[in-house]
């Protein structure tokens, strides 16, 4: 609910979003209990139905604390794992805090759904064993993208499993205002702070084949070449209080090293944020919530990929226009934002089509999700059932 980190934010609203319609549909009043980690920037807004429960890592042991308290008062737990932290790329600590919140769950009783997320890879072999006997005893598993669910299968998950797509497909935002005329092509360029300080190791720890910091100004300098071009720096994790993950000061740098472009402000949320790219005519980005923004916003879009979530959900959706910054070099990752750039509009047209397999896609995860709570409240279930009969529709209109 305030997190640095604009994607996980967006997967929290937008998940809330989804999770409404699945109440609405299974007769049911939803309270969400929003179960993260604490951070200290203002909350993104207040909805009357959404507590923030935040916790620190030191709670997931033991069987008290904010995590605990939560847990109990849950009637089912809805997890998202960060959308791409149920993996060891990011070490063991941040695996095992990804893998407790789902053991303390099935621990007390609770049933368990993993929503749409990458899942995977585990590298060692104690993480599979982890992952795969708490995904066994999930009541759904849901993935967002084809590569998760065949590797899901490949790991020895037996139960129900969805593929849907990601959630923050679906984030509210505020359409941009009307242009004027005046010849200018907005470019968005999001930086990752992380990639740029080379990870949290700050020695390469994605295994980038280019040089993440040279390539980068040389797409400034080549959108600066462009006299037509607008370029605006649009930072998606913005920390203050974690340097090496701050895309923000990332671009602040650049802006003083190429004078003439522009910085896109802090966003008070996620929705802000995805307003901002929604005006943009094209956009890059290396974090991959920045490019969902730009995507379901219907901006031509080029992502920057560093792992195998990025080209399993643009990839899934039957868009192929993602750079692989772990097996291209430079100059193919500029050749292909240059031919994106190039052939935008064409862009534009996939996109649409790319969407229609969206709402698809989604509109099961709804489906199966209002099942889960139709379960837990069986006879609010009969009522809605009972409802949409043709012979409850007839006596309404006799009553009325």
């Amino acid at each position: 609910m305030n997190s640095d980190n604009l994607g996980v934010g967006a997967l929290t609203l937008s998940n809330a979003q989804l999770l409404r319609e699945a109440a609405r549909r299974a007769g049911v009043s939803a309270q969400f209990l929003a179960m993260s980690w604490v951070d200290r920037r203002e909350d993104y807004g207040s909805w009357p139905d959404i507590e923030n429960l935040p916790f620190r890592t030191r709670h997931l042991p033991g069987p008290s604390g904010p995590l605990a308290e939560g847990l109990k008062r849950a009637d089912i737990v809805f997890d998202i794992g960060g959308g791409d932290s149920f993996t060891d790329i990011y070490g063991s600590k941040r695996f095992l805090t990804v893998w407790g919140t789902k053991f303390h769950a099935l621990r007390m009783g609770k049933p368990l759904v993993l929503s749409p997320q990458t899942l995977g890879p585990f590298e060692s072999r104690w993480a599979r064993l982890l992952a795969r006997w708490s995904m066994n005893r999930a009541r759904l598993v849901v993935t967002r993208d084809g590569p998760s669910t065949a590797f899901a299968r490949q790991l020895g998950v037996l139960g129900p499993l969805l593929e849907a797509t990601d959630v923050a497909m679906r984030l509210p935002y505020a359409a941009p205002p009307a242009r004027t005329a005046d010849g200018k092509v907005r470019v968005g360029l999001n930086v990752s702070g992380l990639l740029f300080n080379g990870g949290y190791t700050q020695s390469n720890q994605f295994g980038l084949k280019a040089d993440y910091p040279a390539l980068v100004r040389r797409i400034v300098q080549m959108f600066r070449d462009r006299p037509e071009v607008e370029l605006h720096l649009v930072g998606h994790v913005q920390s203050r209080e974690i340097e090496v993950e701050d895309d923000q000061r990332v671009g602040e740098r650049l802006a003083a090293e190429f004078p003439g472009t522009l910085v896109a402000p802090v966003f008070a949320s996620p929705s802000a944020a995805k307003s901002y790219i929604a005006g943009m005519d094209f956009f890059v980005g290396a974090r991959m919530h920045a490019t969902i923004a730009a995507f379901s916003a219907r901006v031509p879009v080029i992502p920057m990929a560093y792992s195998r979530k990025f080209a399993g959900v643009f990839g899934t959706l039957g868009y192929t226009h993602v750079a692989d910054c772990k097996s291209d070099g430079a100059e193919d990752i500029l050749a292909r934002i240059e031919r994106g750039y190039t052939e935008r509009a064409a862009l534009s047209t996939e996109i649409d089509a790319a969407l229609t397999r969206v709402d698809e896609r989604l509109e099961r995860y709804i489906d199966l999700a209002a099942e889960e709570l139709a379960r837990l409240c069986p006879e609010a279930s009969e009522r809605q059932a009972a409802a949409a009969r043709p012979e409850a529709a007839t006596d309404r209109a006799q009553e009325a």
